[in-house]
């Protein structure tokens, strides 16, 4: 896996995927950003949650399970000091579906934490304390 990031200016980056798929990133007015783009950190939360959907929706799907809807809600907590990592982030899934069996969306979120998301295991391997929760959401 390949990734460029260019500089674009203040405190704006392009990254470019190695798949061709570019992205900007900016910093906030305060730190001399025009707050253009998502910040660094916010990428790396938002890879996570891309990540881990993708496992629980996967899987779901595997286990022919009618899912129609799934949402990821991430709360992340830094450290105070520098370096600001990430200290907790909980991960709330919102599936939303025909006939959704309890057992398949917990084991499917399960799955994702502890085998699946490369993304979820490397942080908590660093030392993040990661959750998650999940809601069924029956449609009509």
């Amino acid at each position: 896996m390949k990734a460029r990031i260019q500089w674009a200016g203040e405190a704006m980056f392009l990254g470019e995927s190695g798949s061709g798929h570019v992205v900007v990133m900016d910093g906030p007015p305060e730190n001399g950003g025009r707050n253009l783009g998502v910040r660094p950190m916010e990428m790396l939360l938002l890879g996570l949650g891309g990540c881990s959907s993708f496992d629980v929706v996967s899987i779901l799907k595997k286990s022919r399970q009618a899912v129609e809807s799934c949402e990821a809600f991430l709360e992340a907590e830094r450290a105070g000091e520098d370096p600001k990592v990430f200290t907790k982030i909980h991960l709330r899934f919102v599936v939303k579906g025909r006939g959704l069996k309890e057992a398949q969306v917990k084991r499917a979120v399960e799955l994702s934490a502890e085998k699946y998301c490369s993304a979820s295991i490397m942080l908590a391997r660093g030392g993040v304390e990661i959750s998650h929760g999940y809601e069924i959401v029956e449609l009509g």
